[in-house]
């Protein structure tokens, strides 16, 4: 490891002062430039033992190339790159150097975020990966120790470029991992390439830590680490407004599913228009997270029970959705009509609704005073007149609580199902002529205690269906889900 010394000059150019910090990729130096006489950091890069020389020389070509990619970002929230050097066979990148403490070091010193601060941190970090993704740069590394809190509430994200340079399978020996384990998104870890959703994944995770002070999925090893991420639940938040579901919609597994940053961006814009609630209020419908990732294999039955393949994983998001359009903002789908509700149940618009798990093609569609049973599933190669596309669990089925009333379930609903159907999940040249259909349950329906074991009940027909069909009335072919990979 470099010492520090008062005579040491890395590249002939910056005269180090001492050492700023240290990780896994290498020492972090405070530096003066010679030439423009300002202090800078210098990132001195440590590459993994074993490399060939072939392997360095290939890693030095893609560090130039992703640094100089990284140093035409201009946005104030990105650090800038200003230098790449080789001292003694050792790389370096010359940075903007930033009088600040990492988002690591502030939340072990003094805990996880207010919520206030936390929303303006998640605004700065969109805006300043928007600003990548749209020049085409991604980030690869985004986590708590690559988040700088400055003076007066700025934001900074550094370290791009280095992870883009280091992540090749060339220049990675054997089960070797670039990047915090806890911090990649799931794909990452299954081996697909990196992308803004998976920054996104990595923003939602490190938004995470902020305010709980701690990393949602950390274990107390990376194998149980990254078998967490892949596998186990999202945790909820203490937060009370739209950043918990942003965090939530921000880790959904399926990268199709997980929340957009303008989206996101969108979501936490009414954060300021609408106060947090004043007192413990459960009146507001949660919904519950599947662990099911939608590429996976139809099984299950009910709510309750096992989740069907077009389960929506994203279900938590939608709070802050109804939060955004209590502020007053405008969502994808803007201007477009509401989604139709009705109520399903006993006493209810549509007195049955019972579909297959495998077949959600319907050849008769909910109307009211129409029950629709399990045979009325057929496959969506089959003429049909409505297609179900999402389905949310609103409480937990062992939940004891009074019937929300329609009219919540109803906006809620209808919120819910049109910011699925506008997302890319549903396809077709003939969208703009479909009509969606929001079915909540109604009362008898949603406090029907299903449980066969004293004591433990089941309320399980607590499910928000999303339908879709012709405007028109005309008959459908073929499904209008997105075709999910193997």
């Amino acid at each position: 490891m470099s010492a520090v010394s008062p005579t040491r000059v890395i590249g002939g150019r910056y005269v180090v002062l001492g050492e700023l910090g240290r990780g896994g990729m290498g020492v972090v130096w405070r530096a003066e430039d010679r030439v423009m006489g300002r202090q800078v950091a210098v990132k001195e890069l440590h590459l993994p033992a074993g490399l060939g020389e072939q392997e360095r020389r290939l890693f030095r070509e893609r560090l130039l190339r992703e640094a100089r990619t990284a140093g035409r970002l201009n946005h104030p929230g990105i650090v800038t790159v200003y230098d790449v050097v080789a001292d003694g066979g050792v790389d370096h990148i010359v940075m903007e150097l930033i009088e600040a403490r990492t988002l690591t070091d502030l939340v072990v010193a003094s805990g996880g975020l207010d919520e206030a601060t936390a929303v303006s941190v998640a605004q700065q970090l969109l805006d300043a990966l928007g600003t990548a993704h749209d020049n085409g740069v991604v980030h690869r590394d985004v986590k708590p120790a690559n988040v700088m809190l400055g003076a007066k509430g700025r934001v900074k994200l550094t370290d791009f470029g280095i992870a883009q340079a280091a992540d090749d399978p060339r220049l990675t020996t054997t089960g070797a991992l670039i990047g915090s384990p806890g911090y990649l998104a799931p794909e990452r870890l299954e081996g697909l390439p990196a992308t803004p959703a998976s920054d996104l994944w990595s923003l939602g995770a490190t938004l995470y830590y902020a305010v709980q002070g701690m990393s949602p999925f950390a274990r107390d090893t990376t194998a149980a680490t990254i078998y967490a991420v892949l596998h186990s639940d999202v945790p909820t938040t203490r937060t009370r407004g739209p950043l918990g579901p942003v965090i939530a919609g921000l880790l959904q597994r399926e990268p199709r599913a997980r929340l957009g940053g303008p989206q996101a961006a969108a979501l936490l814009a009414g954060a300021a228009a609408t106060p947090p609630p004043s007192s413990e209020d459960d009146t507001q419908p949660v919904p519950r997270q599947s662990t099911s990732r939608l590429a996976g294999p139809p099984v299950g039955a009910r709510t309750g029970r096992n989740d069907r393949w077009w389960w929506v994983a994203a279900a938590a998001l939608v709070l802050g959705l109804v939060a955004g359009v209590a502020g007053g903002f405008a969502l994808s789908g803007s201007g477009r009509d509401d989604a139709i509700t009705m109520t399903y149940g006993e006493g209810a618009d549509v007195p049955e609704f019972e579909v297959s798990s495998s077949y959600p093609c319907l050849i008769v569609g909910p109307a009211p005073g129409r029950s629709v049973g399990s045979s009325s599933s057929v496959s969506c190669d089959e003429p049909h007149e409505a297609e179900m596309f999402a389905g949310f669990g609103l409480y937990s089925s062992s939940t004891v609580i009074e019937y929300p009333g329609v009219a919540q379930l109803s906006g809620f609903g209808a919120g819910a199902c049109r910011f699925y159907f506008d997302s890319a999940l549903v396809v077709g040249a003939d969208k703009g002529r479909l009509q969606v259909v929001a079915l909540v349950p109604g009362e008898a329906a949603f406090e029907r205690d299903t449980s066969t074991v004293a004591g433990s009940p089941s309320f399980s027909e607590r499910t928000l269906y999303c339908v879709l069909r012709a405007a028109d009335g005309s008959q459908l072919q073929g499904s209008r889900i997105a075709e999910q990979p193997n």
